[in-house]
């Protein structure tokens, strides 16, 4: 028993080791990036730009199907979803597929803002101290308008006002569910499901966001199966 409570207090010591070095390190990473420009500096590039649309001015299709398929608890947890990551890990281990990522929204942000989009170790501690600061800054229908105006859609579209625009002649707010759905999915990868790179596969993506929208309550499955069978 004696060994056995030491094992523990070791393993225990280890992890808040390792947690104090992770820590070290994604504030000092952090910190780089706020020498180069701070947040708020970053944040007004976004806002300040001629096509910025405020989330008043988003379709309530587009809102649900980005909440749906991105963040489902968006507006129930904080900069990180520790729930989420643990959802994602087994929906991935279950299916042997690479499915579901833990990124909550604010942390999307942090990392279309404030870092690159190369994925490393470093920029992933780094982007979670970056997702405190956000949710410290801005409220949750801010930080969103923030990710939908500072994300890719594909075919040069940057910002959700230019990808409406491009693909579908409206404006954010005048979206349907049809064109929601679809350009909800994109940024996800753009090189990919960007719709005129490749319909089929930006169909596929579609589908999976109304599935994700059908299972959050947002829509009916008659509603998402009159999408699909439009295809």
């Amino acid at each position: 028993m004696k060994l056995f409570r030491k094992l523990l207090l070791i393993i225990f010591i280890l992890i808040l080791i390792a947690g104090i070095v992770c820590g070290i390190i994604g504030f000092v990473t952090y910190s780089k990036a706020l020498d180069e420009k701070p947040l708020l500096t970053r944040t007004a590039e976004v806002t300040e730009d001629e096509h910025y649309t405020p989330f008043s001015e988003l379709s309530q299709d587009y809102i649900n199907a980005v909440i749906s398929v991105e963040d489902r608890r968006y507006y129930d947890h904080g900069p990180v979803d520790f729930i989420g990551i643990a959802r994602a890990l087994w929906t991935n281990l279950r299916t042997g597929e690479l499915q579901e990522g833990g990124s909550t929204i604010t942390q999307q942000v942090a990392k279309n803002l404030v870092f690159t989009q190369e994925e490393t170790a470093t920029r992933k501690l780094g982007e979670l101290f970056a997702a405190y600061d956000l949710e410290q800054n801005f409220s949750k229908d801010e930080i969103f308008a923030l990710y939908v105006n500072s994300a890719y859609f594909g075919d040069g579209y940057y910002g959700i006002y230019d990808a409406s625009m491009g693909y579908y002649n409206k404006e954010p707010k005048d979206l349907n569910l049809d064109e929601a759905s679809m350009l909800a999915g994109v940024p996800n990868a753009p090189s990919v499901y960007a719709p005129t790179v490749n319909p089929d596969l930006a169909n596929q993506r579609q589908s999976h966001v109304l599935k994700t929208m059908v299972e959050n309550e947002y829509i009916t499955q008659a509603q998402a199966d009159e999408i699909i069978d439009s295809k």
